[in-house]
């Protein structure tokens, strides 16, 4: 066989290999990480729940989810071990300046994507002047006559007889 043959299975064994290798190292990282649990830190489950370590066994660990409950995981579905300053923002809402925040803070409302404070200057369309409020008052008179004719016109389409909703048949 020649090399040009070869070649795509060598890559493809080359490419399975880094592919498994990455993932032995996040497994290995994880189960140190679930080892280094003691007594006394924040984690939080593979389900999403948060609550302190009591006790940790070999394959167990006896987890505090709420005063005085305790309740029995599997080392396995523990997801993070958190940092003391992390559980206590997440759980009790402490408000520390010192917890370091990956990545941008995302603000609450769009107020970051306006980019200036242009508040001021938009135009929402009301006007201070007395020509505008003869325009206001006139289009306030078109807009109340409109809904009239349109109701009529809706009565006038309806049979005599026909029912509202709610109404039965049945007597």
């Amino acid at each position: 066989m020649s090399l040009v043959t070869l070649l795509p299975f060598i890559v493809l064994i080359g490419a399975m290999f880094l592919m498994t290798r990455s993932a032995k190292k996040k497994q290995q990282a994880a189960a140190q990480m679930r080892n280094e649990m003691q007594p006394g830190t924040g984690v939080r489950t593979i389900g999403g729940m948060y609550a302190t370590v009591k006790e940790v066994h070999d394959d167990t660990v006896l987890l505090e989810v709420a005063p005085a409950v305790h309740a029995v995981y599997a080392k396995n579905s523990i997801g993070a071990v958190l940092t003391d300053a992390e559980y206590n923002h997440i759980v009790h809402g402490d408000e520390e300046e010192d917890i370091e925040v990956d990545g941008a803070v995302v603000p609450d409302d769009a107020s970051s994507l306006t980019g200036d404070d242009d508040a001021a200057k938009i135009d929402l369309g009301k006007k201070d002047g007395p020509e505008d409020a003869e325009a206001d008052t006139t289009a306030d008179v078109k807009a109340d006559a409109e809904p009239t004719t349109v109701d009529a016109d809706a009565a006038k389409a309806e049979p005599k007889d026909a029912k509202a909703d709610g109404e039965s048949g049945a007597k």
